[in-house]
């Protein structure tokens, strides 16, 4: 499961952490969990203008990254709402979606904003450089 932070890091840093995610999700060694309401979460922060001037995409070449993410995705619909689990209501998507999705580790650069949520639902918090280091890559 990947928080709109490190989609954000990957696009505007090319050498990080966040960025071999990705690239690990192009090559389908890494299968990332979608909700309708994550992905527009995504798209509406990348084509904020603050992130256009930080990451030098076009709106068209957003969309093509997003298209090719969707279609590399595992979607997950959202059958339980736990709300409010965390201080930030704008991070209960990713919450959800990573526990209605079983996923094996929510990856986020925001780790103490999820860590007590996450561990009621047995869920591992991790950075994107330590989700490398646990899978192997």
């Amino acid at each position: 499961m990947l928080d709109t932070s490190v989609i954000v890091a990957a696009l505007r840093s090319r050498g990080g952490a966040s960025n071999a995610l990705l690239r690990r999700v192009a090559a389908g060694r890494v299968v990332p969990l979608l909700t309708p309401v994550l992905f527009l979460e995504y798209e509406a922060v990348l084509k904020r203008p603050e992130q256009r001037l930080a990451h030098g995409l076009s709106a068209e070449a957003v969309d093509r990254f997003l298209a090719a993410l969707a279609s590399a995705a595992e979607p997950v619909e959202v059958r339980f709402r736990w709300r409010p689990q965390l201080a930030d209501p704008g991070d209960e998507m990713v919450l959800e979606a990573a526990v209605n999705g079983r996923a094996e580790a929510l990856v986020t650069h925001n780790i103490r904003d999820f860590r007590a949520a996450a561990a009621r639902f047995g869920l591992a918090v991790v950075a994107p450089g330590d989700w490398l280091r646990e899978i192997g890559a």
